[in-house]
């Protein structure tokens, strides 16, 4: 395999990553191909924004490429070495492994011509595509990901965040407040939070004598982890059939985000 893409792993940054690969299932053949191999695939198709198909050779081929991806994607894999790489990444910078403040935004993206799934018109950005709605901590670091059409609202997106969060509420014992923008301002909204998950709602508003591009405290954060999605040309349009492909694509990004603070 050629070495010099720039989407390569560094041999520090795979020895971080390799214990949190899966072994091979018991029972079956030997496992053959080259793991670094193929996840330095998947991190190429990520960052080249190519199709599957368009792999170079030297890489594993293509379908066995895919297969690791798509399997990953069903069973978790990825979910669970991003949340390992996480909590590593937290205690590294001096952290406590929960954070107890979050914040929380969505980013509408186009879709691809193909993409029929999920897809609506946002009226406000004036994209037909989808929704990306995302919690991070105060670090940036995703806890949650959700994908929706672009005409979901933002609050119906935050729902259906905090009920993902809900799911893995053990992970987060810490957490009390979450800060939001203007999109999720709403008394009787910011209450249902508090009655229904115990979690605060903090709407984070510039002044209404400000205009143009302002840097809002607190609510940034949310906004550099976007633009880190951009680093990834496979992300700068929605190109997957479904939407739990893009989540795992994102649920990628950040691992090799994560992976270069830590090694």
């Amino acid at each position: 395999m050629n070495p010099s893409y720039p989407s390569n792993l560094t041999l520090e940054q795979w020895e971080v990553l390799s214990r949190l690969i899966p072994e091979s299932k018991p029972g079956g053949r030997k496992r053959s191909v080259d793991m670094q191999a193929i996840v330095n695939a998947i991190l190429y198709i990520l960052c080249a924004g190519c199709a599957w198909r368009m792999l170079p050779n030297d890489f594993p081929k293509w379908k066995t490429v895919y297969h690791y991806f798509r399997q990953w994607r069903k069973d978790g894999t990825w979910q669970k070495i991003h949340e390992r790489l996480r909590l590593w990444v937290r205690v590294s910078q001096d952290r406590e492994p929960s954070p107890c403040l979050a914040i929380m935004d969505s980013q509408t993206v186009e879709t691809a011509t193909m993409v029929s799934q999920e897809v609506g018109y946002d009226s406000g950005k004036k994209i037909k595509g989808r929704k990306r709605h995302i919690l991070v901590d105060t670090l940036g670091l995703l806890l949650v990901v959700v994908i929706t059409a672009a005409d979901t609202s933002e609050q119906a997106g935050a729902k259906q965040v905090l009920l993902k969060l809900d799911a893995v509420r053990d992970r987060f014992r810490r957490l009390i407040k979450i800060w939001v923008d203007g999109g999720y301002r709403g008394k009787n909204f910011q209450h249902w939070v508090i009655d229904v998950y115990r979690w605060i709602l903090s709407v984070v508003t510039r002044h209404e004598q400000q205009k143009g591009f302002v840097v809002l405290p607190k609510r940034w954060l949310v906004e550099r982890t976007f633009g880190w999605f951009n680093w990834c040309r496979r992300l700068s349009k929605d190109y997957e059939i479904l939407p739990e492909t893009t989540e795992a694509f994102i649920y990628v990004a950040m691992i090799r985000l994560m992976l270069k603070q830590l090694a």
